[in-house]
């Protein structure tokens, strides 16, 4: 979710240079229309009806945000989670000629790319997309809506380092060095998320075939390959949220923020140096049955006020740099300056080869 923590003034600068305002301050709702502002969504959606939203399976809206949309539209929404984002990705193109709702929430950039292949999603832009958000878009087709983002990032047990009287590790390189052997637990990119992520910012920093050498010099020098997040995160890493012996984790910037104590600190870091970003985009799907309905619930999702709510529900970054952020998130949050990045585009031509020549190298 995402060395020790940076001081505020300079936390502060990183995340303004990531388009994001830090505030505590209500934000303008302006484009809310239950702020008294103007929707663009057609008036025929606000008619009642059904709408299903398809999401991944860490999808987390507060109840009171879905009952304001319902209250708003007059829409009954159901939600159904088929699984995480490369699963919901599955579903929409195995059921495309018979699709399982109208609007997609939780497809991210390392799916992108197949979902708009696929032809899955319909083409539609909002009309007041937030400041901030166009520089998250998956491509040029417009059939993605940015919402929000997150690093993968390795995660550090700071706690551990200190005990030991070693430093913390900064760059990817610093991996490969003989002090910090058997100290890093990544997970496989065949099965997990965060692990095709972490596979991608080793691609981005080092080229293909690069990758492969940095990997084969990872193995070398003790790498661990847990099946999942939670294997890796809560049984091998030696933080407080497992009981492992590996002070070095793939996991999420934002991770730090879950492990805060109650005096704001955090005895875990992420490595700003090590990170992939991830986008989480919103789509219409291709052939709903009700498309207006699609388009007002992308819409509400980019409203100040459910922007502001996605760093506490589900530990990710808004898009729009209107949107505010917890406080404590700007003492602790290390929010890299120059992630590395694979197109959208490139990872759905190779991803499967990506995975299968490292599966060979690696395992």
């Amino acid at each position: 979710m995402r060395t020790a923590p940076r001081p505020l003034a300079f936390l502060q600068g990183l995340l303004l240079s990531t388009g994001l305002a830090v505030t505590l301050a209500a934000c303008s709702g302006a484009s809310d229309p239950a702020a008294g502002g103007s929707s663009d969504a057609p008036a025929s959606a606000a008619t009642a009806g059904t709408l299903t939203v398809i999401t991944h399976d860490s999808f987390a809206l507060s109840d009171a945000a879905k009952a304001k949309f319902e209250a708003e539209t007059g829409l009954s929404v159901t939600y159904v989670a088929p699984g995480n984002a490369g699963t919901v990705v599955n579903e929409l193109v195995l059921t495309k000629d018979s699709p399982l709702g109208d609007v997609v929430f939780g497809i991210d950039n390392t799916f992108a790319g197949r979902a708009v292949d696929a032809g899955v999603l319909a083409p539609y832009t909002p009309a007041d997309l937030p400041a901030g958000a166009a520089d998250f878009a998956a491509d040029g087709s417009g059939e993605l809506t940015p919402i929000d983002f997150g690093d993968v990032c390795l995660n550090a047990d700071t706690v551990w380092f200190a005990d030991h009287s070693l430093a913390v590790p900064v760059t990817l390189d610093d991996l490969l060095k003989p002090e910090y052997k058997d100290l890093l637990v990544v997970t496989n990119p065949a099965t997990s998320s965060p692990g095709l992520a972490f596979l991608l910012a080793t691609i981005g920093a080092k080229g293909d075939p690069g990758y492969l050498d940095y990997w084969a010099a990872l193995k070398a020098n003790g790498v661990k390959v847990a099946a999942s997040w939670s294997d890796a995160y809560g049984v091998d890493f030696s933080g407080s949220s497992g009981k492992g012996a590996y002070p070095l984790v793939v996991s999420y910037a934002s991770s730090p923020m879950y492990e805060m104590g109650d005096d704001g600190s955090a005895p875990t870091t992420a490595l700003a140096e090590t990170c992939f970003r991830q986008v989480e985009y919103a789509g219409v799907i291709a052939g709903a049955a009700n498309p207006e309905g699609a388009q007002q619930f992308i819409d509400f999702l980019l409203t100040d006020a459910v922007q502001s709510e996605i760093p506490d529900t589900m530990y990710m970054l808004p898009v729009s740099s209107s949107a505010s952020l917890p406080a404590a998130w700007a003492r602790v949050l290390n929010v890299s300056p120059h992630p590395w990045t694979v197109s959208a585009a490139d990872i759905a031509a190779h991803r499967d080869e990506w995975i299968s020549e490292w599966t060979t190298t690696v395992l």
